[in-house]
This record gives structure tokens, C-alpha cells and sequence, in this order.
């Protein structure tokens, strides 16, 4: 599965822990560390610390909506949450506190409320708390920890590990983010529709499987309405939308939370960039060390990588570009290909070029007129992730491991260094 969304190489050459992750939620514990916004009382938005168990971001966000009684557009978020674990998170709500304390939901609990007149958007967040344990391990407990312990210092030496968009980027079980993206992206909007509610998948449940089979087969969006169960509530919405209006495969999208739409066209990017990434790697070439062509992202607020200051590497600068990067003041980066690319040059340029060539792209794909609000004029991302002060406590057969991220990186990208497994879920 990783494959399949551009994650093709490890970083480091140790034997893998095995095992794996999310056995029960309990298993994958993860704290958003926000930035909150000022209380102000009478500010107009409410703001609530929410920890849930075994909740979809957007899932819980529809079923908020419909318990609350108001539309989904008044609920927003700083960072969206995988299913399988046990997530707090920063929401907000253009509602009153008391509304908000009406929630009644199973495994979710209001932590903390206040009002502010300040919106939240997403990616205000400093980054995430992790809380995770490798189970299923063949070891014992000893082995375990020199295990864990040499990938570390095999990380410490690459100076992090690789910045890849975990497989929660593309949806764990069911990884077709991606390829909607890139069906929109080609003006396909009928395919993108297709592959969202049909587009069958091995290991996403025997029922889903058969009916999206089924609808792949007949293409019978009525049928497929009747069918689906009510859990799939985004596909249902769709179908729902093409019986009554037959051919508006855009407006079926449109029936989706917009924050689910970006994440289809991001998710295309997002899978280009696992690929050049892999292809860097497979070059051994360094992800620490700077080479002429190269675009470097400087630390800005935060003490956060800031995409707004690029700076080329060429010959008149390699060494402060070389210097700066060692002092873990700037990061070498990869494309996240859009209508306005910076593309790096020399051999990063190469790789970049050959990928973006394969998918036969050109920048003004990613201008979207029918839905103008998904162009992309594309960033860059950091290509590593400087290795986190880790807490490894190993026992017989499993590990717990707890570590803080900075936004937008992924755990698993890290995790699956020390397991070495085809499915990190098991």
C-alpha cells in the first residue's frame, strides 16, 4: 500500500521491530498542541478542546453538526485526525458555549471551553503529542530496545528522517485520495466521482468492497443510494446529488466538506512528493546536506519551517546554504507541484522534472475553473524531519513510544523506520 501512494525506500539499513500499530484506539494517543486564540467573552465563536475515540475528523464533524443543529460550515478545526485512536483536538464553533455543551455523543468528552472573536483555521496548531505502542513485536524485551536503539542512531546520523505523507494523507485503509485528485486535476470529474463512491479497494471490509464492486460494474447511481449504508454518509450525499441532477459530477463533488475537497488535489501533490522523495533516497543522495540546485526553507515563527522565504542554492552560496542547514536553520525541500512551481534544478531539479513528466502534468492543470477554490499554485516541503527527543519503553512483544511532531508531519513516516513492515496497521 505504501507503494501505491510514492513511498517506496527507508532511510536506514537496520533490521525492523515488526509488529504493528492501532491494535485497539488506546494504541495511537495523539494531542494536538494548538495555538489558541484569545479568550474574549462575547467574541461570537466558541472554542472547545474535544478528545474522541475512534473518530474521523469529518466524520465527527457531520455528526456534530446534525446533533448541534447547525450547518458543518459553522465547525472549524486546526488539523485533521485518522479514525483509529484517541485524538484531543481544537475545534471552534460559531455558536454559544451552551449550545456547545448540548454535545452528546458516544467517546467523544468536552474538555475545555471559551469564547473568542478570533477564527481558527487549519494549521493552527504548533504541532502534535504522540502516544504510540508497536504491538505484535517477536521479541523480547531486550531485543526489542537495541533494535529501537540502532534505527535511532541510524536516524540521529541522517540527521531526521524522511518527511513522507503517511498513508492517513490518503486514507488508511482506503488510500484513493490521490487518485481523485489527480482525476479532478485532468478535468475528470466524472472519474473523481467514480473513484470516491465506487473504486473498490482490498482490505477496506467486506461489505464496502462488494457494493463499491458492484456500483464499479453497473454504474447504477440510484441502486448504489438504496444500498450504501448510512455510515457512508459523504458517498450517500454524492449519489443522492447524481439522482437528482444525472451528469452534475461536479455539484456531486461539491456535496463534500470543502476541507475534504483540498485534501483530494493536496493529496495528488502530496503523493508526487513521496515519489521524489523516494527517488532522492534511491540516489543516495543527502536529505542533511544541501547540493547545488537545491531550494532551501528557512526556520521562521514558531520555530517553524516558513514557506514564504525559498532560497536557490548555487555555487555563490553552498557553504552558508551547507551551514545554515547543519545549524537546523533551514531545510532542503521537495516540490508539491502546482500552477506556480519552483522548481529546484541540478539533480533535484532532474528528479522533479522526470516526476511530474510521468503524470504527464503541466502547471496550468492545477488552475481549476469549474472549482475554482481547489487550484493549487503548489509549495514546497521540507524533505526531513529532525529527530525528536524520544521516549522508548519497550516490553516483551511490544514498544511504547512517545514523541512531539511539528504540524503537518507524520508520525507513521517515522514509525515505519523502526517496523519495517509492509502494513504498519497489521
Amino acid at each position: 500500500m505504501e507503494k501505491d501512494v510514492g513511498i517506496e525506500v527507508y532511510l536506514t539499513a537496520t533490521d525492523g521491530l515488526g509488529g504493528k500499530i492501532k491494535a485497539s484506539p488506546e494504541d495511537f494517543i495523539v494531542e494536538e498542541i494548538p495555538m489558541f486564540p484569545p479568550r474574549e467573552d462575547g467574541g461570537g465563536f466558541t472554542v472547545a478542546l474535544i478528545r474522541s475515540r475512534n473518530w474521523e475528523t469529518n466524520r465527527l464533524v457531520r455528526m456534530m453538526s446534525r446533533e448541534l443543529r447547525i450547518s458543518r460550515k459553522r465547525i472549524r478545526f486546526a488539523g485533521t485526525k485518522d479514525k483509529r485512536a484517541i485524538t484531543t483536538q481544537m475545534f471552534q464553533f460559531e455558536v454559544a458555549p451552551q449550545t456547545v455543551r448540548e454535545l452528546r455523543l458516544k467517546d467523544v468528552e468536552l474538555l475545555e471551553l471559551y469564547e473568542t472573536s478570533k477564527e481558527i483555521d487549519i494549521g493552527d496548531l504548533r504541532g502534535n503529542r504522540f502516544d504510540v505502542r508497536i504491538s505484535g513485536i517477536r521479541m523480547d524485551r531486550e531485543d526489542i530496545d537495541n533494535n529501537a536503539q540502532a534505527t535511532l542512531a541510524a536516524l540521529k546520523e541522517a540527521g531526521g528522517f524522511p518527511n513522507f505523507f503517511g498513508m492517513q494523507r490518503f486514507g488508511s485503509f482506503r488510500p484513493i485520495t490521490h487518485v481523485v485528485g489527480k482525476r479532478i486535476v485532468k478535468g475528470d470529474f466524472k472519474g473523481a466521482v467514480d473513484a470516491y463512491v465506487a473504486y473498490p479497494v482490498e482490505g477496506e471490509g467486506e461489505e464496502s468492497f462488494a457494493l463499491r464492486s458492484r456500483l464499479e460494474e453497473s454504474s447504477d447511481y440510484a441502486e448504489a443510494l438504496r444500498t450504501y449504508p448510512d455510515v457512508m454518509s459523504f458517498e450517500k450525499a454524492m449519489l443522492n446529488h447524481l439522482v437528482a441532477c444525472p451528469g452534475d459530477y461536479v455539484g456531486a463533488l461539491k456535496q463534500l466538506p470543502f476541507n475534504l475537497l483540498m485534501m483530494f488535489v493536496h493529496g495528488y501533490q502530496s503523493y508526487m512528493f513521496n515519489r521524489v522523495l523516494s527517488e532522492r533516497i534511491r540516489r543516495m543522495l543527502p536529505l542533511n546536506e544541501p547540493l547545488e540546485g537545491d531550494v532551501l526553507m528557512p526556520i521562521g515563527r514558531e520555530n517553524l519551517p516558513d514557506e514564504r522565504r525559498l532560497v536557490p542554492v548555487a555555487e555563490d552560496n553552498i557553504e552558508k546554504a551547507r551551514t545554515q542547514v547543519s545549524k537546523g536553520a533551514a531545510f532542503v525541500t521537495g516540490i508539491l507541484f502546482g500552477s506556480k512551481p519552483l522548481l529546484a534544478s541540478g539533480l533535484m531539479g532532474e528528479i522533479e522534472r522526470q516526476v511530474v513528466d510521468s503524470e504527464g502534468l503541466r502547471p496550468e492543470d492545477f488552475t481549476i475553473p469549474s472549482i475554482p477554490r481547489l487550484s493549487s499554485k503548489g509549495i514546497r516541503r521540507p524533505l526531513l524531519v529532525r529527530t525528536p527527543a524520544l521516549d522508548i519503553q519497550p516490553s516483551d512483544g511490544s514498544v511504547r513510544m512517545k514523541f512531539e511532531l511539528p504540524r503537518g508531519c507524520y508520525a507513521t513516516a517515522m514509525l515505519r523506520e523502526f517496523m519495517k513492515v509492509e502494513n504498519l496497521e497489521g
